[in-house]
């Protein structure tokens, strides 16, 4: 972990609060060490935030729910996981942020990925608080009936502290449309409510939005965008290379090769694919997202691609890099391979995905980096719109989805860069957005009183 001395004086203290209260707590103690290490202009232009205690209420959580899950497999054998939902701030609207159903789950990524939905869901302008949630359960060779019975034991504790003036989840890795159908319907039933929008990336059969789906891997492909556009440059004829093979990696490619881009990869936790001639999105849906098998069974069906066992696809050179698959899953080392193999867009379509170390290479070389909390803000910008259809029992079509969620990634880019203008340091997304987002929390924060 970084060093309190890195850090401005004005934060050093609050950090080394954090520390003492969360010393097992490393990505949460990662995602607040970023944050706090870019906001000195901001504090500097706004000494009431340092006056008014901003610092020290925005990171710790406003409620952390710890609970245990307990369900019976198809043996017959119980079966005890543990839940969680932090409901970091309810500041700009109600919590906002999706479950995450993972062996790794635990309190720290949960925090951290909370921290983090804070400034990305003020960066969309949509009036949404910050929280994540999820389970150490993994739906991995799981059978319906299984993961049915899982996700009604979850929400048995869960529904109480949800509702769409109070908490709204959506999904994250593990937690697809037919876990939310699961936990929707649970819901449902406990509360005798149809309260539609107390969850989004519902079926479109159901109240889900158009796009929602497509959202997180689209709205990182329109930023890398407008990352070029700003270079009158564009993504047409452009080699990109994506981790992953979840629900955002697979339209981030889909996305950039209607944009003209070629991307070239996919991954999983056991290696990844190489196709020169473009990954075919319907062939990778279908192992992925029907089949549920491994990446290695497309280069088996796939004459001009091959398996990389074991290894990431950092070292594929591309101009466009977009990592989805999980937190600091992009390295230094990996870093300087993309350097040098002459990358100009990384954008990251997880959360968190590159260490410190790789951001600080990528900003030192000159590459413009796009952080999560702006790059992948589609999908919760998008499961905003979902909640205004439900209020307004309202329906968009698929191409006025997309346009406003074009609108939106636009707007979240424009206020990353302005900011970063503003601030002084101009091209840096990772000053932009963390000004930004901290500027509208902070006021806010200071608007309604020590609560």
């Amino acid at each position: 972990m970084t060093e309190t001395s890195e850090l401005p004086p004005a934060v050093a203290d609050v950090y080394e609060t954090v520390m003492a209260r969360d010393p097992h707590e490393p990505e949460f103690q990662q995602a607040v060490h970023e944050v706090l290490g870019s906001i000195t202009p901001v504090l500097e232009a706004h000494p009431q935030f340092v006056d008014g205690g901003v610092l020290e209420r925005v990171v710790e959580p406003e409620r952390q729910i710890l609970f245990r899950v307990p369900w019976v497999d198809d043996a017959g054998r119980l079966q005890v996981n543990r839940g969680f939902r932090v409901q970091f701030s309810s500041v700009l609207g109600p919590y906002k942020g999706g479950l995450r159903f993972h062996p790794s789950v635990n309190l720290s990524i949960i925090k951290f990925l909370g921290f983090e939905q804070i400034f990305k869901n003020a960066l969309t302008g949509q009036g949404i608080g910050g929280a994540k949630g999820g389970s150490d359960f993994d739906p991995h060779a799981r059978s319906d009936g299984e993961i049915m019975r899982f996700c009604q034991s979850f929400m048995n504790e869960l529904y109480r502290h949800l509702g769409e003036h109070t908490d709204v989840p959506a999904g994250d890795i593990g937690v697809g449309a037919r876990e939310i159908g699961y936990l929707f319907g649970q819901y449902r039933k406990v509360t005798n409510r149809h309260e539609s929008g107390m969850f989004t990336g519902k079926s479109v059969q159901w109240g889900g939005a158009e796009v929602r789906t497509e959202a997180t891997g689209y709205g990182a492909v329109f930023f890398a965008q407008e990352m070029l556009g700003v270079h009158d440059d564009m993504l047409d004829e452009k080699r990109v290379a994506v981790s992953g093979s979840g629900n955002v990696a697979i339209y981030a490619i889909d996305k950039a090769r209607q944009l003209g881009a070629t991307a070239v990869t996919a991954s999983d936790s056991t290696g990844y694919i190489l196709d020169e001639d473009g990954i075919d999105v319907e062939l990778l849906r279908q192992i992925k997202e029907v089949e549920r098998g491994r990446i290695g069974e497309y280069a088996r069906r796939r004459p001009t691609a091959r398996f990389i066992e074991g290894r990431r696809p950092w070292e594929v050179p591309v101009d466009v890099a977009i990592p989805s698959a999980t937190q600091n899953e992009l390295d230094e080392q990996d870093a300087a391979a993309l350097i040098a193999n002459g990358v100009r867009v990384v954008v990251e379509g997880a959360n968190m995905p590159s260490t410190p170390e790789a951001v600080d290479a990528f900003r030192a070389a000159g590459v413009l980096f796009g952080p999560g909390k702006a790059a992948n803000a589609g999908g919760v910008a998008t499961s905003a719109l979902e909640m205004s259809q439900n209020a307004s029992r309202q329906r968009w079509n698929f191409e006025d989805s997309e346009r406003k969620l074009r609108s939106i990634m636009r707007d979240v880019h424009h206020a990353a860069f302005a900011a970063a203008e503003r601030y002084g340091s101009p091209g840096d997304y990772v000053v932009g957005a963390n000004c930004a987002g901290f500027e509208r929390v902070a006021h806010a924060m200071l608007a309604q009183g020590v609560i």
